[in-house]
């Protein structure tokens, strides 16, 4: 079987022979139900491909889509014009480079159906060729929009830039509903919604079908398809790996699945990181070494934001319908860029609890952030593995002796509350180290109470911040953490670790 790693045009695959999971059911259903749509889905799950199949239908490519769902849905395949603009292809530095990538497209229909308007703004040319478009075919426009973000994601830091990109997309964009009367379908997709701060403020009759449940599965794969589709391959894969087939198909849940786009969808798996996995037979963190989350990190640090609670808050669903906020909440940052995901929701207070959707994303994440709060990362010496096998060992002192060297090492560019710093550069290991032992952390007024199990050991920290070691100790017992352990045959150990903003460092430490 052939792969579409990287293909994301339906008629390539089609025509040359790629596996393709067939969602033309759900095609049918937007071209049939609805005008204007809004997607959001993370980098990699097949939004551009889904774009492409919309093109090929509104191009009456009948031929493509036979043995498919839709063949026996749609009668007519009336053939529209439609207008694709892709903003991949381009790094978005400045305005001059926005304006040249909107000229690109521009300029290609404008040579097809008249260039009276070559010397106006994007947004008169883009009107100018929709009206030159209906009158000279006498059919109505498609408009595919594919990453629409692109420039305001490459800009994250610059908001002087962002804002001026934002008031460029704002008037092209809203030509589609000026153009109302001429428009046959118009879909965008991209990554994030920004949406409060005007982008789409002239363009309000989207239909955002990004958490809507009859949409839940129009992009990435789910286990039925998977089961439906590629159960020889799976069997394949568990062969090559030394697995049964059940256990393969489990360790495909665990690192590629759980992406949940509605309160009522099922998982849906991660299709870039699933097809590497058939192709090459071996399991990695695919997605995630496609590309870094720089932007993230940087908002992350920006607002200061406690990483332990990243899996415990609550994000009401107002806050989530955006990312204008993000420099006060990245949550919904993290939510739409597919590195949270749904995981419960109150109905009674219409809230959310969000975490990590699978093991890739949870373990490339905090790999990844080791890189920004450790001044050298964690290598050498200070291995990820030293740390577990000191855990593991019983070794309590060599623990704490490794993490005092960890924070001495290197220079530290320590921005925003120091004690947000400690907590977050600590939470990293412990959430590093989550991946090998049993880690548990709970948080109370900005302070981590951390708990970490192996078969023969617990043990109980309490971090403070230019407090001795020995008011840390003795919260512990007065907070009686240990009472759970009493009758565990296991050895404990109760360490007090005090963090020194003046050091950027652990200034003191003692295990009772």
């Amino acid at each position: 079987m052939k792969y579409p790693i990287g293909i994301q045009t339906f008629e390539a695959i089609r025509t040359e022979g790629y596996a393709y999971v067939d969602k033309t059911a759900l095609v049918y259903k937007l071209v049939t139900e609805g005008k204007y749509y809004f997607l959001s889905r993370p980098r990699r799950f097949g939004k551009s491909l889904l774009l492409s199949t919309l093109k090929a239908y509104f191009q009456g490519k009948r031929a493509l889509f036979e043995g498919l769902a839709i063949a026996g849905l749609e009668t007519e395949w009336t053939e529209y014009p439609v207008l694709h603009f892709d903003f991949n292809a381009r790094n978005y530095l400045n305005i001059e480079s926005l304006i040249a990538e909107l000229n690109k497209h521009l300029e290609i229909w404008e040579k097809v159906y008249g260039d009276e308007y070559k010397d106006r703004a994007p947004e008169e040319r883009f009107q100018h060729i929709i009206s030159n478009i209906v009158r000279q075919t006498g059919r109505k426009v498609v408009i595919l929009v594919d990453e629409y973000d692109k420039p305001l994601l490459q800009t994250i830091g610059n908001l002087e830039l962002q804002d001026e990109y934002r008031k460029i997309l704002k008037s092209f964009y809203g030509v589609a509903k000026s153009m109302d009367e001429y428009i046959r379908l118009a879909f965008f997709t991209g990554v994030t919604k920004f949406s409060k701060v005007s982008i789409f403020s002239d363009l309000n009759n989207l239909s955002d079908i990004s958490l809507d449940y009859r949409y839940a599965t129009i992009c990435g794969i789910s286990e039925q398809e998977i089961r439906d589709n590629f159960d020889a391959e799976v069997a394949e894969v568990a062969e090559d790996n030394g697995l049964s087939k059940d256990e393969c198909y489990a360790k495909l849940k665990r690192d590629y699945d759980g992406y949940h786009f509605s309160t009522e969808s099922v998982g849906m798996y991660n299709p870039f990181s699933f097809l590497k996995t058939l192709d090459t037979k071996r399991f990695s963190d695919y997605w995630f070494a496609t590309g870094t989350p720089t932007f993230l990190v940087e908002v992350l640090q920006h607002t200061d934001y406690p990483l332990d609670r990243l899996t415990t808050e609550e994000v009401d669903v107002r806050t989530m319908d955006s990312v204008d906020a993000m420099y006060s909440n990245p949550i919904p940052l993290l939510f739409q860029s597919g590195y949270l995901t749904i995981k419960d929701f109150d109905k009674e207070f219409d809230t959310y609890r969000l975490g990590f959707p699978n093991m890739e994303v949870e373990k490339g994440f905090a790999q990844f952030l080791a890189t920004y709060y450790f001044a050298n990362g964690i290598n050498g010496s200070f291995t990820i593995n030293n740390f577990v096998k000191d855990v593991r060992n019983g070794d309590a002192k060599g623990f704490m002796t490794r993490l005092q060297a960890l924070f001495a090492d290197g220079d530290y560019q320590v921005t925003g509350r120091k004690e947000v710093y400690f907590q977050n550069t600590m939470a990293v290991l412990f959430k590093l180290m989550g991946l090998y032992v049993q880690v548990e952390r709970h948080t109370s007024h900005g302070r981590m109470d951390v708990t970490i199990q192996t078969r023969d050991y617990v043990y109980i920290f309490e971090l403070k911040v230019d407090k001795s070691v020995d008011e840390a100790l003795q919260q512990i017992e007065d907070k009686q953490y240990a009472a759970p352990f009493a009758a565990d045959p296991r050895q404990l150990f109760k360490i007090g670790v005090c963090f020194g903003s003046e050091s950027n460092g652990i200034d003191d430490w003692k295990v009772a």
